[in-house]
């Protein structure tokens, strides 16, 4: 479990080393996600203890947001003085995700034989 773990955090910390030294646009741990992935295509499948460590961290991913909720609770005064930007920014952000999805599922669904 170690040595999965330690794979999975040096893939991060690859993608953070190679953002940070050629300033792309993407997040580092996006990056590094990449990079695991590409390894485990040309691996050709995923080690049981892998599979084990990922599951293990993915049932404990909550305690990985306690530091966000921490920072909003510690802005709360500045997150209430920008309340309806934000408010209409996710309003019409998760809107136009909804419309997006729902027009390339039609683009995309025109060949495909019914069900």
């Amino acid at each position: 479990m170690i040595g999965y773990l330690t794979l999975i955090l040096s893939c991060q910390l690859v993608g953070e080393v190679v953002v940070g030294a050629l300033g792309l646009p993407v997040p580092g741990p996006v990056l590094g996600m990449a990079l695991l992935f590409v390894f485990l295509l040309l691996r050709g499948h995923i080690p049981d203890a892998l599979g084990a460590t990922a599951d293990g961290l993915l049932r404990n991913m909550s305690l990985l947001f306690v530091p966000a909720g921490t920072g909003v609770i510690m802005h709360a005064a500045l997150l209430s003085e920008a309340l309806v930007p934000l408010s209409l920014a996710v309003a019409i952000s998760t809107s136009a995700a909804i419309v997006v999805t729902a027009l390339m599922m039609r683009v995309l669904s025109k060949g495909a034989p019914d069900e």
